[in-house]
């Protein structure tokens, strides 16, 4: 196989809101409480609600920028990518990139819904939800059929309510749904704790993945606040160990069997050694711990369900066969900072290239299309799907990096090495609030 003869599926990608999102699917008696885009005197665009501004319209969105101008935080939809928020020039970036589908996760929202969490008015919440679920599955995925895989999000804190949302959401084809990747971390039940079973049965019975993604279980972590920027950076990936190790040693995966979760954007290059320590553990501890695995072994147990995905990881493809070759996908990670866009195929292409061609498949697309049950050739056929037909229609999509785009620079400029503490400083600077930065015309 030749690096353009590639299909790729992208596991993780997220989009950026546009603002008249929920101008259209939003119950009429709520619209005017739903989110807002606003203008501030200082230029700068926020969405505004509940009185209260949320972070800037692109966080992380630098998909396009040198890679020198990466930190700059987007300040307003013109600093933008135009395929961060629009879906016809996202699907034009995912071609030149040669990728064929991707699945998107929120970023107004968190990825998994957190924000609204804290939101005062929990049926207005609910409305938003179902608002933005119709969004995401009736405008973004189904504008492409075959290019998206639409993914949902939950009431988090109502049972009935999420349960009724995930079923709806199912019968509106999404594929997969949102969870923390710390329940306990948002001040909301452990998963130990049984409160989750309903959601659990529901996504088993409606075949749902359960995507978890890095940072929905209480953001960065730091030894301390004298850290530099890079150790969160470098381990927040396999911060989504601590979640698997919970997942487990739960009663969850004993009392769902057929229970799918993707890790998402946490890479797989450790998992040799977690499922071989997992296994060590069990072996020697579980006369006192009390697990009960009956006549399986953890690393069975974890090869039934989770599935990995990474960006760049050499060493996970080395070790495919001691990870699950089955449970490995590709990601981009478009428009963030650690995504390979534009030149994903020759970064990825390295590690792959001397595999066999049924692994490269497998890994590139076939393994992603069976765990979320999604099959994009019903709408496109195969010869037109490869990294060499998807980048020679979007020829004319000017892909060059772009410096002196504009954004936010927080504070001075930044000298030396940057601390946790630093990142804290600048994240109260970006988050401005009303009485002291005025609105203009809004």
């Amino acid at each position: 196989m030749k690096m353009e003869d590639m299909i790729l599926i992208s596991v993780d990608d997220h989009l950026i809101e546009p603002p008249d999102l929920f101008t259209r699917h939003v119950a009429a008696k709520y619209r005017d409480q739903a989110p807002k885009v606003i203008t501030l005197a200082n230029g700068e665009e926020r969405w505004i609600f509940e009185g209260k501004q949320l972070g800037t319209v692109g966080a992380a969105a630098v998909a396009g920028r040198s890679r020198e101008e990466r930190h700059l935080e987007p300040a307003n939809y013109s600093q933008l990518r135009k395929g961060c928020y629009d879906v016809h020039a996202r699907v034009e970036d995912m071609s030149a990139n040669g990728v064929l589908s991707s699945l998107c996760f929120a970023t107004l929202t968190g990825f998994c819904g957190e924000v609204f969490l804290k939101g005062q008015d929990k049926q207005l919440m609910e409305a938003l939800i179902q608002a933005y679920n119709d969004w995401h599955i009736d405008d973004w995925c189904a504008a492409y059929p075959g290019r998206f895989i639409p993914v949902a999000f939950f009431p988090l804190w109502d049972i009935d309510a999420a349960v009724k949302e995930i079923r709806r959401a199912a019968r509106k084809g999404a594929r997969a749904v949102t969870f923390p990747e710390n329940a306990a971390a948002l001040g909301l039940p452990s998963i130990h704790t049984g409160h989750w079973d309903r959601v659990f049965e529901a996504c088993v019975e409606e075949d749902l993945v359960i995507c978890i993604h890095i940072g929905t279980g209480g953001g960065f972590r730091f030894p301390s606040l004298d850290s530099p920027a890079d150790v969160a950076i470098t381990t927040m990936n396999i911060t989504l160990a601590d979640c698997a190790a919970d997942l487990l040693f739960s009663p969850v995966l004993r009392k769902y069997p057929t229970l799918k979760f993707a890790l998402s954007e946490g890479y797989m290059g450790w998992m040799p050694f977690f499922k071989e320590r997992a296994d060590f553990v069990y072996e020697f501890h579980r006369f006192w711990t009390g697990q009960d695995f009956g006549d399986k072994k953890p690393s069975d147990i974890i090869r039934r369900h989770f599935l990995l995905c990474f960006t760049e990881d050499p060493v996970g493809v080395k070790c495919r066969h001691d990870i699950g070759i089955e449970m490995i996908t590709w990601e981009c990670d478009y428009p963030h900072a650690d995504s390979t866009w534009p030149v994903s195929p020759e970064r990825v292409w390295p590690s792959l290239k001397d595999l066999p061609d049924n692994e490269i498949k497998l890994i590139t697309h076939e393994n992603a299309m069976r765990y979320f049950r999604f099959d994009p050739f019903e709408h496109i056929a195969r010869e037109q799907a490869t990294v060499g037909a998807l980048r020679k229609a979007a020829a004319h999509i000017d892909v060059r990096p772009i410096a002196g785009k504009g954004g936010h620079r927080p504070g001075k400029e930044i000298s030396g090495v940057v601390s946790a503490r630093m990142l804290m400083e600048m994240n109260k600077q970006m988050d401005v609030g009303l009485l002291e930065s005025k609105a203009a015309g809004g």
